[in-house]
Order: structure tokens, then sequence, then C-alpha cells
């Protein structure tokens, strides 16, 4: 048997070995290195290096198939596809979403200060990319109302939605957007998104879905109401107009929306009449347009001329305003993470395959970094539409490829068609969507919660309530009160997190 003996002093080692009795056995001497200044690792070089050294192992390991699928995903699902078994539901699932995405397109670039032939834009370019980048086979991206209403609020502060000026500016974010979303996926940063509670969550989208509908009130009224991310004001404004209310685009929308509603909740409750909850939005367009056509009503504003044709390349402009534009950008990519990330993994998981959410992340950056060359504005994945699209039995990316044919088949043809839509009919749409974001459900539960756990929904609440600046629209005040407070587990990410590889 043998003694392993070690010591980073070699004249103790043989000072031990030269004591009386140690040497009846064998003895291995190992002197060990005192660790310098020059020597020395902190704990953070040393997790890199790991993460260096293991990130080159597994690049030396990879086949050129391999390489392929990293960069290209959709290898994959294109690879393994069964014709017989998948292409039916993917065309079924995307004729169906596609068919929701065209009059949602166009809602979302109005809430978005944007002319509606931006929010059709929006929705094609993205999704071609995606379904080429993107590792969810069931996701389906393009215009949604937290980003379309993140838009507004921020460049309603720096210029006019008049102006051309604004359009520019929302297609330079649609890049930066991009860029920081690429970064955080090569980077492999998605685990960030659990420094941020589901109370913070909670009340960000409760509050912006009340911002929402407020703001879509003017087409139901009749009259404009100030712009604002806030809900005091914006209530305020609504009834400071009221001496100017008009009947008829209430009455019109309000059926409109309750048709909507009727639908959705249809199609959700009974499996034979699923169909009905992806026809609702356009419904509303057919009867909406319709009611126009037959009885032309004065008071009753329509979209108005939309261009036709498909989106021309372009470089993005006013790169001078990137500066200004840096927290907004940083906060859609945040949005991006909770709402694309969040529902692609679940659709991943119901659907039997792994996703990478970093690789999910670079996916939707270089979606968003092509369409900004294609005048689109910011956009990320949509639970409403994803839900119908898995739903309608998507298998794979080729259901986003149908989207894409039809969006396009759709500006190519029926945009002149689109001028005669009701403003009140897309007001409609929007607020039917943002209805399922309502979190309200905390408010319910403060009686039996600790106020740890209730203080970030109502302190993020309340900050739409104020009359702070709207680009301030973020949920930063909030995680610093649950950073600061010992009592928060919701915040904390899980043992080992700092210390977990890619």
């Amino acid at each position: 048997m043998e003694n392993t003996y070690a010591s980073p002093s070699s004249g103790e080692l043989n000072n031990f070995i030269s004591m009386p009795g140690t040497m009846t056995r064998p003895v291995k001497i190992i002197p060990l290195q005192h660790p310098s200044t020059s020597t020395a690792t902190t704990p953070c070089s040393y997790y890199f290096s790991d993460v260096l050294s293991r990130w080159i192992a597994k690049v030396n390991r990879m086949t050129w198939m391999e390489w392929i699928e990293f960069f290209l995903p959709c290898c994959r699902w294109i690879r393994t596809y069964r014709w017989r078994e998948y292409l039916q539901p993917d065309l079924m699932a995307g004729i169906t979403v596609g068919v929701m995405l065209v009059p949602q397109s166009m809602s979302y670039a109005k809430l978005a200060g944007l002319q509606p032939i931006y929010g059709l834009y929006s929705g094609f370019v993205p999704i071609f990319v995606y379904a080429l980048f993107g590792s969810s086979r069931q996701l389906a991206i393009g215009p949604v109302a937290l980003t379309s209403l993140l838009v507004s609020n921020v460049l309603g502060s720096i210029v006019d939605s008049s102006e051309a000026l604004y359009t520019e500016l929302a297609i330079l974010l649609a890049l930066m957007v991009g860029i920081f979303e690429c970064i955080m996926g090569i980077l492999r940063l998605g685990w960030l998104i659990r420094f941020i509670s589901h109370s913070v969550i909670s009340g960000f989208t409760t509050a912006s879905a009340i911002v929402i509908a407020l703001s879509q009130a003017k087409y139901f009224l009749g009259y404009d109401i100030e712009r604002s991310s806030k809900i005091i004001p914006l209530v305020k404004s609504i009834i400071s107009g009221a001496d100017k209310f008009l009947w008829p685009p209430f009455i019109m929308g309000s059926i409109i929306l309750a048709i909507i509603l009727t639908m959705k909740h249809l199609g959700k409750s009974r499996k034979y009449l699923r169909f009905l909850r992806a026809a609702g939005p356009l419904t509303a367009v057919v009867l909406g347009t319709t009611f126009v056509a037959i009885s032309h009503p004065s008071s009753i504003t329509l979209v108005g001329e939309i261009p036709q044709g498909l989106p021309k390349f372009s470089v993005p402009k006013e790169f001078g305003y990137i500066k200004s534009l840096i927290p907004t950008a940083m906060l859609i990519t945040g949005v991006a993470i909770l709402e694309s990330v969040g529902i692609a993994k679940a659709l991943a998981a119901k659907n039997g395959y792994e996703l990478d959410s970093n690789r999910e992340l670079f996916g939707l950056g270089v979606a968003n970094i092509f369409g900004s060359f294609f005048s689109v504005y910011p956009t990320t994945g949509s639970f409403s539409r994803s839900a119908v699209n898995h739903e309608s039995g998507a298998k794979t990316g080729l259901s986003g490829i149908i989207m894409g044919i039809i969006m396009g088949c759709a500006l190519q043809f029926l945009t002149p068609l689109f001028e005669y839509i009701p403003q009140c009919a897309l007001a409609a749409i929007v607020i039917s969507a943002v209805i399922g974001l309502l979190f309200l459900w905390p408010i319910v539960l403060c009686t039996v919660t600790p106020p740890a756990h209730v203080a970030p929904f109502t302190c993020h609440v309340a900050g739409h309530m104020s009359k702070s600046s709207p680009s301030e629209l973020s949920a930063y005040p909030e995680a610093s009160t649950e950073a600061v407070n010992d009592e928060t587990q919701a915040i904390r990410p899980p043992d080992g997190v700092f210390g977990k590889s890619p």
C-alpha cells in the first residue's frame, strides 16, 4: 500500500520523509505549486476559460451536417420531413394562421402609430427568415400588441407619427432589436430572464393591456385622445372629449368586438369549432368592409389607401438616433424573451422536441435584422397565433412559410380592398387580443399573498398610472424592489445557474 503526501514546501516533505517510521511503506511525494499573483485565477476568469474550452471541444467534434443545422435549424426538420404525415396539417395550420395574421398585422401597425402597410410588411419578410433560422416549429412571429405599444410610446415622444422620420426610426429600431437578440443568443444569455419574477411580468403585461385598450378607444368613440403610455392621462383625455362622441363607430365597433370574442370563446370551448378562433379577425374585417360598402357612413373613418406590391429593399437610416433608442431596443428584446422563448419552449415540450432558447433568440434576431432592410418594425412571437398554429396541427416550419405566402398574396393582390376597412374594426381586433393579456388575479390574491410578492405587481401598474415619461416603460424599478428584498424568492435563479455552462 502506498502513502501519498502533498505540500507546497519541499523542505517540509524532506523533513517528513526523514522522520522515523515514515518509510515502512512506499511514499509518493507530490510537490504543490503555491498560487502566486500571476497564476491565481478568479472564479469569473476560471468560469469563462472553462466555458471556452468546452465550446472549443464541442466545435472540434461537430460534423459538417451539425454545422449546417447550427446556422440553419430548418435543415433538421427538412431532412426528416414526412410528406404524407406532415404536409396536410402544415398546410391547414399555415392557411388558418395566415388568414388571422393579415388583419391583425394591420391592427398592430395602427397601434404602433404606423401605416397599415408596415404591419403587412412585418408579417411577411420575418416569417420566411424565421422559418430558416428559427428553431421552433410552431412559433408564429410577426407584429404583436406589446411591441407595438412600446414602439408607439417611445417614438411618439421623439417625433410626431405623421412625419416620415417616425417610420424610419421604427425600422431602425427593428435593426437594433435584431442585433441585441443575436448578441444575446450568441453569448447564451437567455438565462437572464430568471431574474424577472412572475409578479413583475404580470404587472407589466396587465398595465400594458389596459393602456393598449384605452389607446384604441378613440376609434370606438369617434374622436382623438391624447397619446400616452399612462392610464390616468388616457382616461382624462377620454372623459374631456365626451362631447364629441359619435354613436355609429361605437355601435359598429362594439358589435364586431362581441362577435370576435364570441367566436374566440366557441373556438376554445368546442374542438369541432376551433377554426372560429382564427376566423374572428377576418370576420371582423369582412363584416366591417361589407357594411361600409353598403351604407357609406360618413362618421366612420376608414383605413385609406394602402400601397400595392411587395416591400422593396432599403437600408435603415437615421443612425444618429441610435443612442436614444438603445433602452427601448433592450426592453423590446426582453419582451421577446418573455413572449417568444416562453411559448416556444412550451410548444416544443408539447410536440416532443428540444429547443435551445439561445438559438431561438438568434433566429428572432436574424429575422428582425433582415426585416429592417424591407421596411419592417420590431417583430416577435405571438401568443395567440402560435397557439392557433399548434391547435391547427402544425408539425414543422413549413406552416410558417405558408403564412408568408398568404401574406405575400395579400400584399400583391388584395390591398385595394383593404382601404375600405373601418378603423373601429381594426381596433376591435386589437382589444380582443389584449383582453387575454390581463393578469388581474394578483389583485384578488393580495389578501392571502405575502407583500413581497404583491409589491412588484402593484408597483408596475401604479407606474403606468403615474405621469412619468413614456420611456420609463420598463421593469427596472420593480426588479430593483425585488432585488433588495430577501424574502422574494422568485427573482433568484436556482443553485448553480452562475456556474452552468451554456
